[in-house]
C-alpha cells in the first residue's frame, strides 16, 4: 500500500461515492494511522466500509452531517467516487440542507464543474478544507512517461494528438473527459454515461470506422477539463479501463500527466503488459 500524505494531522472525512477510490483512500489512511472517517450515504451502500469508522448520512440533512463531522474532529474533506444526481426529498431537508439545495438548483443546469465548485465553496464556508484525492494519496498521479513494455507507434501518437484536441473541446463545454480516436477518426466520445459505456460502443463499432488493417488500432485518451478544479471529479483509470480498451481492440490508453489518477497502478500496468497495450502518461501540451 502506497503511503498516505503526512503533511497534515487534521481529521479527514472521505465523502464516498461508488467505485474503488473511496476504499483505496480509506485503506491508505487506516494503514498510515491517519485520523479519518468515511461518510456513507443511505442510497450509496458501501460493502467495504464495515472495517472503517463511518458516519451514516442523508443527502438532505446536510446540517446533521456537518455536526457529525465536527464531532468527529474532521477539518478536511475529500469527495471521491461516482454519485448520481439525486432527487431531493424536500420533506427531509434541514436548514443547511435547504441552503445547499438552493445553491445546487442554481448551478446544476450549468454543468458538473459549476455544481462541484458550488459544493466545494459551501463546505469551505462551513469551516472545512477540501482536498484532492491525490493530496491524500500522492501516488495516484503517475509521472510522465510510458509505464508499459509496449510503446505508442507513430500512428498512435497521431491519433493521440487528435484525441487531445477533441477532449479539450469536450472539456471546455463541460461534457466529458475522454475520447477514442483510431486512424484519425473519432470513434467515441465520453459523456455522462462514462468511459466504460463509450468503450462498449467502440467495441461494437470499431471495425466499421477504422477499416485499414495496417493502420492505427486506436487509442483512448483521458484528461481533465481545461478549467477544472482538480480537487473533485478528477478523471481516473484502472484495470477495468485497460480490460475494456482491450475488448475495444485499441492499441493503448493515454492519460494527461498531472491530471488523471491511476487506481491500483501495479495491477493496471501488469494487465496492460499482459494484454499488449501501452499506457502512456503524456505531458500536457
Amino acid at each position: 500500500m502506497a503511503s498516505v500524505s503526512d503533511q497534515t494531522s487534521k481529521g479527514l472525512a472521505i465523502i464516498a461515492g461508488r467505485g474503488d477510490l473511496p476504499r483505496l483512500l480509506a485503506e491508505a489512511c487506516k494503514a498510515s494511522g491517519r485520523e479519518y472517517v468515511v461518510v456513507e450515504f443511505e442510497n450509496i451502500p458501501l460493502d467495504w466500509a464495515f472495517s472503517h469508522p463511518v458516519i451514516h448520512a442523508i443527502f438532505e440533512q446536510t446540517g446533521q452531517l456537518i455536526t457529525d463531522l465536527q464531532n468527529a474532529s474532521c477539518q478536511e474533506i475529500v469527495m471521491v467516487g461516482a454519485m448520481n444526481r439525486e432527487k431531493i426529498d424536500t420533506g427531509k431537508l434541514d436548514e443547511k440542507g435547504l441552503e445547499l439545495a438552493i445553491i445546487l438548483a442554481d448551478t446544476m443546469k450549468a454543468g458538473d464543474d459549476n455544481t462541484l465548485s458550488s459544493i466545494i465553496k459551501f463546505f469551505e464556508l462551513n469551516g472545512f478544507d477540501v482536498l484532492a484525492a491525490h493530496d491524500v494519496l500522492p501516488s495516484l498521479i503517475p509521472r510522465a512517461g510510458v509505464l508499459t513494455n509496449a510503446k505508442p507507434s507513430n500512428d498512435d501518437i497521431f491519433d493521440t494528438s487528435r484525441a487531445a484536441q477533441i477532449v479539450n473541446g469536450l472539456g471546455a463545454l463541460d461534457i466529458g473527459q475522454g475520447a477514442v480516436v483510431g486512424q484519425g477518426v473519432c470513434l467515441g466520445l465520453e459523456s455522462i454515461q462514462g468511459t466504460d459505456a463509450m468503450l462498449r460502443f467502440v467495441m461494437n463499432n470499431h471495425e466499421d470506422y477504422a477499416p485499414d488493417p495496417n493502420g492505427g488500432r486506436g487509442v483512448l485518451l483521458k484528461a481533465p477539463k481545461p478549467a477544472q478544479d482538480l480537487r473533485v471529479d478528477l478523471p481516473a483509470i484502472g484495470p477495468d479501463t485497460i480490460q475494456n480498451a482491450h475488448k475495444a481492440l485499441l492499441a493503448g490508453v493515454v492519460i494527461e500527466a498531472g491530471g488523471v489518477m491511476v487506481l491500483r497502478r501495479t495491477e493496471t500496468v501488469k494487465l496492460a503488459n499482459d494484454l499488449g497495450l501501452f499506457l502512456w502518461v503524456r505531458p500536457k501540451e
